[in-house]
């Protein structure tokens, strides 16, 4: 296994490095919970947060994201092919970009939002249960509880990765993500008392990955330790 790095937080074990060469050396996993690029361009607009005050109270602040080029195209579907191998059960945002099998239940996440932007993602998955809805407002600087954004251009809430990796069964303990990004996922599956495998190819993705899922690990071990 070639990486850049590695950094075991608690039961969240961190890869920096390129994600095809690090599965490799990765054993199986319980699930691959995950958010690849899909080739729409995101990063092209490199200021993707207003400031102001939301309904919700929220203060928020000017996001410059520098300008990247790793969302200008879609992954190679052999690499797709390859991360959904890694876990015995599969989520997948964003695979309606892609030609996955077909799958029984698709998880759709209502971002209550307005304006250019899509009302919905949507997640595959190779689960065999029927399709599930979440509706979490995620409409610029107005979100659901108040949720912090701008760690990253394509960020998801902790709250809809949650929900997806409840749609797991209980004994998937371990969850990997090879496109980590700002941790997110990591997150989740602490907060969840799960075990977390996470894979970043950018440096300072991956530094903000290791602060918040620190963050993250300190806080759990005050309710318990994880499975």
């Amino acid at each position: 296994m070639t990486y850049q790095r590695k950094e075991v937080i608690g039961n969240a074990t961190l890869y920096l490095g390129d994600c095809a060469e690090i599965l490799l050396g990765i054993d199986r996993v319980d699930a691959v919970v995950t958010d690849p690029p899909y080739g729409i361009g995101e990063t092209g607009n490199n200021s993707r947060q207003k400031s102001g005050v939301s309904r919700l109270g929220t203060k928020t602040r000017v996001v410059h994201y520098e300008p990247l080029a790793w969302d200008d195209k879609p992954i190679d579907p052999l690499l797709l092919a390859m991360v959904v191998s890694a876990g015995r059960r599969a989520i997948v945002f964003g695979g309606n970009y892609y030609a996955l099998p077909p799958s029984r239940c698709w998880l759709v996440w209502d971002k209550e939002t307005s304006g250019d932007f899509a009302d919905c993602e949507l997640a595959w998955t190779n689960l065999d249960k029927a399709v599930r809805r979440i509706r979490y407002l995620w409409n610029g600087m107005i979100r659901a509880n108040g949720e912090p954004r701008g760690d990253h251009p394509t960020q998801k809430p902790v709250g809809v990765m949650k929900w997806a990796i409840d749609q797991l069964p209980d004994t998937d303990l371990t969850i990997l993500d090879p496109f980590m990004g700002s941790g997110t996922t990591g997150v989740a599956a602490v907060q969840m008392q799960r075990r977390f495998i996470g894979i970043e190819q950018k440096q300072s993705y991956f530094d903000i990955a290791c602060r918040r899922i620190e963050d993250a690990q300190r806080q759990g071990n005050l309710f318990g330790e994880i499975k």
